[in-house]
């Protein structure tokens, strides 16, 4: 199923930890409608804009998929709003949706300096977007920790 001109339902449903589990990953219409509002306002564009491929490594992730990976509860990609993407240049993908978007979390995580090792991106359907920018970065104590993202902090 098409969500896009260039992305799938099956992209942002498959998982190597579903798949090895045998935990069911479908998400229902209205998931699929919210997976449909990101695609098309968010990562479309923003792959038209490069003019080169981006690759969904984690898009919906249902409630089981998501506890067996150690997601946030609460996660936006069990709503289908979130995905997190890799292109040849993360760092340029990052500013492309940062310049072009009204999304509602951008988060370049973790990586270094120069570039995010993904760009985690969610958009909510209903209009409510709060346009917030972050860092994930490792604490001392192995936590993850989220920081408001600045370029002179990068």
């Amino acid at each position: 199923m098409k969500l896009s001109k260039n992305f799938t339902l099956e992209e942002f449903t498959k998982s190597q930890v579903a798949i090895r589990h045998g935990i069911p990953n479908t998400p229902s219409p209205e998931e699929i409608e919210n997976l449909k509002a990101l695609c098309e306002n968010i990562i479309q564009p923003v792959r038209d804009h490069l003019g080169e491929a981006i690759f969904i490594s984690s898009g919906y992730r249902s409630q089981a998929l998501n506890t067996a990976i150690g997601g946030a509860l609460g996660s936006q990609h069990q709503k289908g709003e979130a995905a997190d993407l890799e292109s040849r240049d993360n760092s340029k993908l990052f500013f492309a949706i940062l310049s072009n978007g009204n999304f509602d979390q951008l988060i370049w995580e973790f990586g270094d300096d120069n570039a995010p090792a993904w760009v985690h991106v969610s958009y909510r359907r209903d209009g409510k977007n709060r346009g917030q920018i972050f860092r994930a970065l490792k604490s001392p104590s192995g936590h993850t920790k989220y920081i408001p993202f600045s370029i002179n902090r990068i």
